[in-house]
């Protein structure tokens, strides 16, 4: 989505029957994680309504003054309304320098398009994963003109080494995340890296992520690994949820746990049934310069990036 891109002046919700490879287990994983050190609670932040696009409604989380990233990761978007005037203008044409982007769909129609000949169509339950490397002109625009429009779309950096590898593009439909059932009161959607031995569909990816969809039950509890060393958060979406050893630390429905260091984190829903995404990865420790849809190191690499496109070279 094209964040910032004018300043330049140029449910259903997915549930088990949209995901198929249903993985008994994870009983023993929670267990093993239990007994590692656990990640608390550092900061939570609550997401601030905006526009974007050609004036959809979002939520921003990640990108915003209380949180203006959390290395590697720019920006988080939820956009979630069932009235058409939210959405229905959609993303036109805008350009990318520089990183990716990840779109998690949870109910709506999203149709994909950019310069390199690539399109597909996003569905309730499906991610496209987004490189944008050295430039992409994309555009993201709904395929309905009424119903629900509900999904994720996440910013992650590239290392100096990648802003300017080839653009790609990635469409993973609902079938292939595989789900995992605890055994505990858990379902666990795996979109990137492992879990209870599912691995996700998305892979060769720089920072090495961890994506996670978690559905629990009212009072269950779930502890899991995340890579040590990784920077980590957790977006509550519906209902509310306890992070950490003991009671814990409350996070609510459209709100973010940025987590402290650790192997594991531990997760209790509250009295009703909780439903959030687990993000984690490896921090880049790079300088980073951005100007709406374009992220370099140096303000010169953003400089040429706004260059660039404008003489049509991406």
């Amino acid at each position: 989505m094209n964040a910032a891109f004018a300043a330049m002046a140029l449910r259903s919700e997915p549930g088990a029957h949209m995901l198929r490879g249903i993985v008994n287990g994870g009983s023993a994983m929670n267990a093993m994680a239990s007994n590692t050190r656990q990640r608390r609670v550092a900061q939570v932040v609550r997401g601030q309504p905006t526009s974007d696009g050609a004036g959809v409604k979002l939520n921003r989380v990640i990108g915003q003054r209380a949180l203006d990233m959390l290395d590697p990761f720019l920006l988080l978007d939820e956009f979630r309304s069932d009235s058409a005037a939210d959405y229905i203008a959609g993303f036109p044409d805008h350009p990318h320098r520089g990183f990716e982007t990840v779109t998690y769909m949870l109910a709506g129609r999203m149709r994909h398009g950019d310069n390199h000949g690539n399109s597909g169509l996003l569905t309730a339950g499906s991610v496209q994963w987004m490189t944008a490397g050295r430039g992409i002109v994309h555009s993201e625009m709904p395929e309905q003109e009424d119903g629900l429009m509900w999904g994720f779309q996440l910013w992650v950096n590239l290392p100096a080494a990648d802003k300017m590898t080839a653009p790609r593009y990635k469409d993973i439909a609902p079938e292939r995340i595989p789900l995992v059932e605890t055994g505990d009161g858990a379902l666990v959607r795996v979109i990137a890296g492992r879990f209870a031995g599912a691995t996700g569909p998305v892979s060769g990816i720089a920072v090495d992520p961890l994506y996670l969809d978690l559905e629990l039950d009212a009072g269950a509890t779930l502890s899991l690994p995340v890579p040590e060393g990784h920077n980590a958060f957790a977006y509550v979406f519906a209902g509310d949820a306890r992070f950490g050893d003991g009671e814990g630390r409350g996070v609510a429905r459209g709100e973010l746990a940025v987590l402290e260091d650790g192997a594991a984190v531990s997760i209790r829903a509250g009295e009703a049934r909780a439903h959030l995404i687990l993000v984690a990865g490896r921090p880049l420790r790079e300088p980073v310069a951005r100007y709406g849809p374009f992220v370099m190191n140096t303000q010169a690499e953003i400089i040429q990036a706004m260059e660039d496109f404008r003489a049509g070279r991406f």
